[in-house]
């Protein structure tokens, strides 16, 4: 039988009780849409992966809508377009605030920026990566030359090193961030689809809840190490699109 080894540390938690002790584990965090309902509330901050729509967990979306959950700030590269991606969630008012590097192809997102309806930041495409990725890392930061003697380097400290002068941007976390992978197995490792891997396993790193849209879910032990793109400890709950298996 396929487990996972894993360390259980002593806890209660909701009247469970956990003990410690190194063993062979049984791990299954597959999960239905109504359990992955309850990870959300209003006001939160949602990191979720995806480029122009593509690697973007679409069920999670309809989740997030279904609950009627709203004023999201919501942290993405994009926000994709009016009827796909995180573009839903704009169209139907869900959001606060938006964390990106573009809003072009989605024009509800600028038509309600400009009406004041939603709060827009623009930060540079390799900006934002190294942002989430900071916050994954446990990092107070970047400094970057972008940016610098343009509208980007409004309200951000300057700093200078050997005579270069660079931003330095804050990193970025999320209370939950929802990917989307091609494969997991039972215990969360993932592989990815070609480009739809994006800023995927960059916000697997950055969020307290990691809840991953898969298409397909295969026992622990049937996907090789070698092709595993983000590691299964940094997974919460997985989602099989469709429904739960």
């Amino acid at each position: 039988m396929a487990c996972f080894l894993q360390r259980i540390e002593v806890c209660e938690w909701n009247g469970l009780t956990s003990t410690k002790n190194w063993g062979c584990v049984k791990v299954n965090k597959v999960i239905s849409k109504e359990e992955a309902a309850l990870f959300f509330r209003d006001g939160m901050t949602v990191m979720a992966g995806g480029f122009m729509g593509v690697g973007t967990p679409q069920d999670l979306i309809e989740v997030i809508l279904e609950k009627n959950i709203k004023d999201i700030t919501l942290i993405a590269n994009d926000t994709a377009f009016v009827e796909s991606g995180v573009g839903r969630l704009i169209v139907n008012h869900r959001i606060k605030k938006v964390i990106a590097s573009h809003i072009g192809t989605n024009p509800e997102t600028g038509r309600q920026m400009i009406a004041g309806e939603v709060e827009v930041e623009l930060v540079p495409q390799g900006t934002l990566a190294e942002r989430v990725r900071a916050g994954g890392s446990g990092l107070g930061g970047v400094l970057t030359p972008t940016g610098v003697g343009t509208v980007v380097e409004e309200g951000k400290e300057k700093i200078t090193v050997d005579g270069r002068e660079f931003l330095l941007e804050k990193p970025l976390r999320a209370e939950v961030a929802i990917l989307k992978a091609y494969k997991a197995d039972k215990a969360g490792n993932l592989v990815y689809h070609r480009s739809a891997r994006n800023f995927n396993p960059l916000m697997a790193l950055a969020a307290d809840v990691v809840i991953v849209q898969v298409e397909k879910v295969v026992e622990v032990g049937e996907i090789d190490p070698d092709e595993v793109m983000t590691p299964g400890i940094l997974v919460d709950k997985i989602l099989v699109q469709g429904g739960c298996k």
